[in-house]
Order: C-alpha cells, then structure tokens, then sequence
C-alpha cells in the first residue's frame, strides 16, 4: 500500500483533505542536483542509464517532497526504440536526421520488442520503486502519436509543424501508418510500465494544440483513445493535450481518470466543458513561477478554490522551466500543503 496515496484518491475521485501536487517536469533541469548530473552525462545517456534515470526521479521529491514521483525519461525514446535515430543536439534539441516524409520511409519502421529496446526505462522504474519505498505513487508517461509524428516527420522542435501537418494533409493513408506504429509501440511500452510498477501513467499531447479540432480528431485524439482504451482497466490514465480546450468534451467522455489542462483555460471553463464529473489537473502557468513567492501562494490558494478541492490535482499547465528560482519551486509546493478550504 502507498503511504501518501492523495494523487491516487485524487484519480479515483475520492474526497481529500486536501489536492495533491506534483509538477510536470519536475524531474530536471531547474534543479542544481540536476544540473551536476547533466555535467557529466549527455541527455540519452541519463535517460539510458537505470541508475542516473532513478536519481533524477528521486531528487525533487527529497527537495520538495510531492506527492507523486514522475519518472525521468523522454518521449523520443519511443521513435528510437521503432528504428528511427533521434539525437538530442545542444541549442537544438530533438533532431532527427533522417525523417519519415514517405511511405517508403515507413519500411524502416518496426514495432519493436519492448523489453529489448526499452529495457532499461524498466530497470529505473524498478529501482525507483525501491528508493521509494511505497511512500508515494510513481508515474510512468508517453508521448501522443501525433506528438512523436510530430518530431519524426519535422526532423526537430518547430514554431507550427508545418511539414508534419503537410505530411498528414497530403499523404494521410501514410500517416495514418506512422500515428498506429507509433500507438501500437507505445499501448505495449506502458504496458510493461505498468508490469514493473507504475502507479498511474499520462499521455502527453504536447502539439495537439497545433490541430484544428477536425484534424485533431483525426489525426490525434482517435489515437490517444486507443491507448486509453488499452490500459485504463489496468491503471489510471492521465491524458494532456496542451492547448486543446476544444476537445475537453470528448476526452471526459474517454475512459481516462484525469484529463490534464493548460493555463488558457481557466478552471471554470474546464470544469464546464468536462461537464464537473472527472479529476482535472492543473492549470498554473510555468511561467508564473517567476512571480515572488507571496504570489505564487496566493495564485495557488486562488486557483484551488476556483478547481475545488476534490477531484483535482495541483500542477502546472505544462512543464516547468530550466531557470526557475528555487525557492519559488517550493513555494508553489508548500502553498498546496498549507491549503485550508475556507
């Protein structure tokens, strides 16, 4: 049994003293511990190595002392392990440099065996749970299909994935191809997830926002729902898509326990559109975290009586930033720990 199980009575809709928080990202780049790691270790090497995966996990936790553990991981191990090369590039980051543009370039493409080609984000989940100790739940993540495609048909991060779209617009029976390999993969990478003992597990759809609501039914959301079809009878999903209100309807309907929103919409809006019945999280803009710590404390108390107390997580509305002062890191934790409904 876990010992602080708020973010899972939270996912269960049960009622709480008070919500529990974590922070997407959490696991990373704004902490010093972090940064010392990052010194010695290239990006795919800390992702690949059990024990620095692990370490990072754990080091907010014992800074903070969240509610729920994220494990430290990427989403672009997911097109590597189908056969495709991406390279996190200084200054760049996700590069790919021979992306999938055609159906011929689709051949190269495997739904691999998980074990194999993703075996050790096994072995640091595995470890994790035993730094743990069953003191809180520990989350497992993926990328959306359409997010991954995203990456593997651009070639690198961009403002509007316009040669994405274009590739979906102009050759959609191959991308359709891509975005079922690309679901296929990763319903059998979270499985085994949840095998090595992942309390719950979120689909991030970072680029989602980048669809028209027609094209993002199309093109992503029908996708996502085959993942959350797969594994919501054998743990708890988390399904985000940043930037996609519009779609908020749909995805309360899907089966997830908890539907991740972004600062543009606010929490009476998203409680309106997920029709008041389903655990929301979120929404605090990362940015906001620059504000003085006083402010922070008053936003988050604001925000939580505006979300209510039950059937809600406190996060962010996306990830947090490399150069966040630490102290306002804490501030926003500690807002949420002092929490009283007045």
């Amino acid at each position: 049994m876990i010992k602080n199980d708020l973010f899972l009575k939270a996912l269960r809709g049960e009622t709480v003293e008070r919500p529990p928080v974590w922070m997407m990202r959490q696991a990373g780049r704004y902490l010093p511990e972090f940064q010392e790691i990052k010194a010695k270790y290239d990006f795919f090497t800390r992702c690949q190595t059990p024990e620095l995966a692990s370490e990072i996990t754990i080091q907010p936790i014992r800074r903070y002392g969240m509610d729920a553990a994220i494990l430290f991981s990427d989403i672009l191990v997911i097109p590597q392990a189908m056969n495709i090369h991406v390279e996190m590039k200084p200054g760049i980051g996700p590069w790919v440099p021979d992306p999938i543009r055609s159906m011929k370039d689709l051949e190269r493409v495997i739904v691999p065996d998980i074990n194999e080609t993703l075996g050790y984000v096994m072995e640091a989940i595995k470890m994790t749970k035993e730094k743990l100790n069953d003191e809180i739940p520990l989350i497992g993540f993926a990328g959306s299909p359409w997010t991954i495609l995203c990456y593997c048909v651009q070639g690198q991060g961009s403002k509007n994935f316009d040669l994405a779209k274009e590739f979906c617009f102009t050759q959609p029976v191959a991308a359709h191809a891509l975005l079922q390999k690309i679901t296929d993969t990763t319903i059998l990478y979270l499985k085994e997830k949840v095998k090595c003992g992942v309390n719950a597990v979120q689909v991030f759809d970072s680029w989602g926002g980048m669809l028209s609501p027609t094209d993002y039914q199309e093109f992503s959301w029908q996708y996502m729902q085959q993942i959350i079809d797969a594994l919501k009878d054998e743990t708890h999903v988390i399904a985000f898509g940043k930037g996609c209100w519009f779609a908020l309807d749909t995805m309360a309907k899907s089966g997830a326990s908890a539907l991740g929103v972004d600062w543009t919409c606010s929490p009476k809006n998203a409680r309106y559109l997920t029709g008041g019945k389903i655990t929301l999280q979120g929404n605090f803009d990362p940015t906001r975290l620059f504000s003085p710590p006083s402010v922070i404390k008053k936003m988050v108390k604001q925000m939580i009586d505006e979300f209510g107390k039950d059937r809600y997580i406190v996060n962010l509305g996306h990830g947090i930033l490399p150069n966040i002062p630490l102290e306002n890191a804490g501030a926003f934790i500690e807002a949420v720990k002092e929490y009283k409904q007045e």
